[in-house]
């Protein structure tokens, strides 16, 4: 997404990652946020957080958004770090851009339950567990147990539950 202004630097943005252009109007963020899984707006980060923040509902609803300046000097993970704006700044990267990564996971070599959850194919159960985990991922290695049925589990708040979709079993 981007002013008219910056069409051609959105159209290079957009053949990298492969993604579609839509210029701005007022009022597009409100039409187009829950149509995307990712937005990439090459606007001042102002902007961007002025528009989106009456949309904002929690990381497991809202999109992936990353603002790029529009000179291609900074891409930013503004907003679904654990969501797809991490990896998209990183595939923006590639064309010279500086990432900007502020998930605390991420920036301390750590995983988190997102991404394990990812790797390994599963959905998290229980999202409202990955705050307290992800926290606890920061300071130290957290076991990850695999438990075959029939069982019954009984967790706490800070314990999060993976699960493989049926489709994949």
């Amino acid at each position: 997404m981007t002013f008219e202004r910056n069409l051609d630097v959105a159209n290079k943005l957009a053949d990298h990652i492969d993604a579609d252009v839509i210029i701005y109007k007022k009022g597009i963020f409100e039409e187009i946020f829950k149509d995307y899984q990712a937005l990439v707006a090459v606007f001042a980060t102002g902007i961007v957080v002025r528009e989106i923040a009456p949309l904002v509902v929690d990381k497991w609803e809202d999109p992936a958004v990353v603002v790029v300046d529009s000179n291609l000097n900074f891409a930013i993970s503004l907003l679904g770090g654990h969501h797809g704006a991490n990896e998209l700044v990183r595939k923006i990267s590639e064309m010279g851009v500086v990432p900007v990564i502020t998930t605390a996971t991420e920036v301390h070599n750590r995983n988190s339950v997102e991404g394990i959850a990812a790797k390994l194919g599963y959905d998290i159960v229980n999202k409202e567990s990955t705050r307290d985990v992800n926290c606890a991922l920061l300071d130290q290695d957290v076991e990850v147990l695999e438990i075959k049925g029939p069982k019954i589990v009984i967790v706490e708040n800070d314990v999060s539950v993976l699960k493989k979709e049926k489709a994949d079993q």
